[in-house]
C-alpha cells in the first residue's frame, strides 16, 4: 500500500519512523488546545495568556541559531533527544502553571525543546537515510507527521467536548509521555553523530561556521525563498480559518473541514506527488508550487464574492488548490537546504533555514489578521505577491546554486 502511494520501504528505518510518528501524535493531541489549556485550567485572562506565549516564543528565537552549532559539535541525534527531554519536562510542568510568569517559564522551556527538535530534525533525516532519496524521505516523514497531527487532533476534540480541568491535564500528560516514547525510539536511530570526531576538525566549524554562512549569499537566498514558502504555508492555520468563519460568516464546521481536506491530501498524496517529481528540476517544481499557492489564494478571494452556500462549497476547493502548492514545495526545498549546506556546517546552515519558519510564525499572525481586519481581499493580494517573490527569487537562484537546480532522482527509488 505504501509503495503504491510513493512512500519508501522503511523496514531499515523503523526507529526513525516510529519516533517521528509518536512525536506527531502527541503534538497533534495538544496543538488544538494549546491556548485553551491555560484558559481552562488557570484564572489568567486571554490577553495575558497570549502575551505570555509571545514572550516565550521570543525568548526561544536566539536558541534556534544556537542549536545549529550544537548539532555540528554534538550531532543531530544527541540534540533531538535533548529536545524530547526538554519538552517532556515542560509539559509535566504545565500542571503547576497557574500564573503569568509560570506560564512564560513552562512555555519557554517547551519552545526551547521544539527549537532543538526542529533544528536537529533535517540533519538527522539527512544523516539517517540514503543521500539519493532526499525528496521521498522528507515527503514521507512530512506526510506521516500530518496524519499524526490529524489523529491527535481528533482525540483533542474529545477533550474539548468534556471540557474539565482533569481532561486538559490528561492531555498534557499524554503529550509529555509521547516525548518519552519518542526519545526511546529515536535513541535507536543510527547515524546523526557530529560531522567529525577529530579535535582539529571539530573545532573548525566553531571557528568559521557562522562567518562562512553569513558570506554564503546563495544559501541565504534559499532561506529567503523558503521564508516566502513558509509565509504561504502558515496561512492555513492563521488567515484561512479566520477568513472563513469570522469574515465570511460560514458555518463553524467549515474550519474543521478545511483541515481535513489538507490533512488527507498531504497524508495520502505527498508520496504520489514526489514520485511525479522524478526527472524534473527542483526549482521548477517549487515555482509550480508557488503558482498553485497563488491560484489557491485567488480562489479564496473569489469565494468572498459568493453567497454563503456557494462560498461554503468553494472554500474547500480553494484549499485543495492551495494544498497542491504545499505538496510541491516542501520536499524539494528541504532537500535543497540539506544538499546546499557543507556537511561539517550542516547544523548551522539548517538552523538558519529553520529560522525562516520561526520568522514566518512571528510575522504572519500580526500581518494577516491586520489585513483581514482591513478588508476581505488585501490579505490574498499580499499572499499572491509573496508567492510571486518566491518564484522570482528561485528563478534567479537556480543558475547559481546546483542544489536548487538539481534534477530530482530520489523518486526513482522507494526501497531503503
Amino acid at each position: 500500500m505504501l509503495r503504491r502511494l510513493g512512500f519508501p520501504d522503511f523496514s531499515h528505518h523503523k526507529a526513525l519512523v516510529t519516533g517521528v510518528g509518536i512525536d506527531a501524535l502527541g503534538s497533534g493531541v495538544f496543538m488544538p488546545v494549546s491556548i485553551l489549556y491555560f484558559l481552562m485550567t488557570t484564572e489568567v485572562g486571554k490577553a495575558q495568556v497570549g502575551l505570555a506565549m509571545s514572550i516565550a516564543a521570543a525568548l526561544a528565537v536566539p536558541f534556534v541559531l544556537a542549536v545549529g552549532g550544537l548539532v555540528d559539535r554534538h550531532g543531530a541525534k544527541t540534540i533531538i533527544l535533548a529536545g524530547n527531554v526538554l519538552q517532556a519536562v515542560a509539559f509535566v510542568g504545565y500542571l503547576w502553571a497557574q500564573d503569568f510568569w509560570t506560564i512564560v517559564a513552562v512555555q519557554a522551556l517547551a519552545s526551547l525543546g521544539q527549537s532543538a527538535f526542529w533544528g536537529a530534525y533535517s540533519p538527522l533525516v539527512a544523516a539517517s537515510t540514503p543521500p539519493d532519496q532526499r525528496e521521498v524521505w522528507f515527503g514521507f516523514l512530512g506526510a506521516l507527521r500530518n496524519v499524526g497531527f490529524a489523529i491527535g487532533g481528533l482525540a483533542s476534540g474529545i477533550v474539548v467536548t468534556i471540557g474539565t480541568s482533569a481532561a486538559y491535564h490528561a492531555v498534557v500528560l499524554v503529550n509529555a509521555f509521547s516525548y518519552i516514547l519518542a526519545f526511546a525510539a529515536l535513541a535507536k536511530v543510527p547515524g546523526g553523530r557530529a560531522a567529525s570526531d577529530g579535535p582539529q576538525d571539530a573545532d573548525a566549524p566553531a571557528r568559521g561556521g557562522w562567518g562562512v554562512l553569513a558570506r554564503d549569499g546563495r544559501y541565504l537566498g534559499l532561506v529567503g525563498a523558503n521564508a516566502a514558502y513558509a509565509l504561504c504555508t502558515v496561512s492555513l492555520n492563521i488567515a484561512i480559518p479566520v477568513y472563513a468563519i469570522d469574515v465570511l460568516k460560514l458555518p463553524g464546521w467549515v474550519s474543521g473541514a478545511l483541515f481535513v481536506v489538507n490533512t488527507l491530501m498531504v497524508g495520502f498524496g505527498q508520496g504520489l506527488i514526489v514520485r511525479r517529481m522524478d526527472g524534473h528540476r527542483r526549482h521548477q517544481i517549487v515555482i509550480l508550487g508557488f503558482v498553485l499557492y497563488a491560484a489557491g489564494f485567488l480562489a479564496l478571494a473569489a469565494s468572498g464574492t459568493l453567497p454563503v452556500a456557494l462560498a461554503t462549497a468553494a472554500i474547500p476547493v480553494s484549499v485543495a488548490i492551495y494544498t497542491l502548492g504545499e505538496l510541491l514545495g516542501g520536499p524539494p526545498l528541504s532537500a535543497a537546504a540539506v544538499d546546499g549546506a557543507p556537511e561539517r556546517l550542516r547544523g548551522r546552515y539548517l538552523s538558519a533555514y529553520q529560522l525562516s519558519w520561526v520568522a514566518s510564525g512571528i510575522i504572519a499572525p500580526a500581518l494577516y489578521l491586520a489585513l483581514l481586519a482591513h478588508d476581505r481581499f488585501s490579505v490574498w493580494a499580499t499572499l499572491i505577491g509573496i508567492a510571486a517573490l518566491g518564484c522570482v527569487g528561485l528563478r534567479a537562484l537556480a543558475p547559481r546554486m546546483p542544489a536548487v537546480s538539481a534534477v530530482v532522482t530520489s523518486a526513482q527509488v522507494t526501497h531503503a
